[in-house]
């Protein structure tokens, strides 16, 4: 199969690794928790950390695939800036070394000396990791290295810490953009912004019960996000979704994850989902091809955001009934579509970005679905035969400044049947017109 997909599998799963070591090793997770007050000595340490979790996850994605397709990195959206200054005022520039002993030694300097936190981070940023799959393993396709784009959404990209619990929140900015997007270091976003998984990493529990499979909250809904698309048309080609904390050791409360994949290329469409059956209503769907089979069952399952628009709820309700399900993290609820928990995800806010969304879209493509532009699908008219808007990433946003350069701006829907998609959106569009219509 694909020599780049089998490394971006590969370096999910080191991002993994880094992300269960700072919710597991008590050195790292004392600084990931720790919420400095006005006033208090180091409270911009506090907040690296948090930041460093992040670009060290990215870095180990970027230079891994840098070092293994040399020429790759320049189509490697990632962390706006790997700088840090630490307590002592020198600027430290954030790179992985040739050996373990060097790297802990930089993390020592961005941490301020702490060396039993950064020899814990050396340590899992040098470990080996192999990745196995059998279907992965049985196929032989080879994508040209010199039309792939990737966007990268590790752990901490969108929000990484809420400094307030209502009103703004203000995030520091690590948004995987390309270079000329450099923000300041903060951005503001409206209050109805959802708690996503960089919050619920941060924060989240690990003692939430799941909704018919699907977490509102906590750890489980956090993902790790690659997404490589063709920069020529823009198309997603292949996607890694990375879940670090699927399941727990009740004896070493050591952490699992799960690792999910696609690629669809020149006819040839393949996804680690390949074997599994789901079970809805009673009848059986093959993730792998959801074609007609499962077009004229009557019901709809959806996820949605706990701050989506109340005409889009209330459209839903009359939909999916009570079938509808609140869910954490843009990439968490595109991935509750790829495991079949769900027909569709929908957003209706510009408020996801490329990063969030590429990733799932190449495994829904390799599934017969994909993701599409919401707006855009509701201003459709289905009879003149029209393609749906799939959303594309290598075009940015006409008349756009910053990260709104690269956002979904007419919100999204993630599906994995083109026609419950298309029965869906004719029950959507009759149930959004005016009250008096329903009368």
């Amino acid at each position: 199969m694909s020599d780049i997909l089998r490394e971006l599998l590969c370096v999910s799963e080191k991002a993994a690794n880094i992300a269960r070591a700072c919710r597991q090793q008590e050195a790292l997770f004392q600084l990931l928790i720790e919420e400095k007050k006005e006033g208090e000595k180091n409270k911009k340490f506090a907040v690296d950390f948090k930041t460093l979790a992040d670009v060290l996850v990215q870095e180990v994605i970027k230079q891994n695939m840098e070092n293994k397709f040399p020429g790759l990195e320049k189509n490697i959206f990632g962390e706006e800036s790997n700088e840090f200054t630490n307590d002592w005022g020198e600027k430290i520039t954030l790179r992985l070394c040739s050996t373990e002993e060097e790297t802990a030694e930089l993390l020592s300097k961005v941490l301020n000396g702490n060396k039993v936190a950064s020899e814990a981070l050396a340590r899992v940023v040098h470990q080996d990791v192999a990745f196995t799959d059998p279907t992965l393993d049985s196929t032989e396709i080879n994508v040209p290295q010199d039309i792939l784009g990737i966007w990268v959404d590790p752990i901490e990209s969108r929000v990484a810490h809420r400094l307030e619990c209502s009103g703004t929140v203000r995030t520091h900015s690590l948004q995987p953009c390309p270079p000329e997007l450099k923000q300041s270091s903060y951005l503001s976003f409206p209050s109805s912004w959802d708690p996503n998984s960089t919050y619920q990493y941060i924060k989240g529990s690990a003692d939430i019960k799941s909704n018919q499979g699907i977490f509102p909250c906590g750890l489980q809904c956090v993902t790790i996000l690659i997404g490589v698309y063709d920069i020529q048309t823009g198309v997603p080609l292949m996607g890694v979704i990375n879940q670090p904390f699927v399941s727990r050791d009740p004896n070493t409360l050591r952490w699992k994850g799960q690792c999910y994949w696609g690629l669809s290329y020149m006819g040839t469409n393949m996804h680690s989902l390949q074997l599994t059956i789901s079970r809805r209503n009673g009848s059986e769907t093959h993730t792998g091809n959801t074609g007609s089979e499962a077009a004229f069952s009557p019901s709809f399952s959806a996820v949605i955001s706990t701050s989506e628009k109340e005409t889009i709820k209330a459209a839903l309700s009359r939909v999916c009934g009570d079938r509808i399900f609140g869910a954490a993290g843009a990439g968490y609820k595109s991935l509750c579509v790829v495991q079949g928990l769900v027909d569709i995800y929908i957003f209706s806010e510009d408020t996801t970005f490329k990063w969030d969304s590429c990733a799932a879209h190449a495994i829904l493509r390799a599934m017969g679905g994909g993701i599409v532009d919401l707006k855009e699908c509701l201003e459709r008219n289905p009879e003149t035969g029209l393609d749906l808007p799939q959303l594309v990433y290598h075009v940015e946003n006409e008349g756009a400044a910053g990260v709104d350069r690269w956002a979904n701006k007419g919100g999204l829907i993630a599906y994995r049947s083109r026609k419950r998609l298309e029965t869906f959106l004719s029950l959507l569009v009759q149930n959004l017109a005016p009250a008096e219509t329903h009368t």
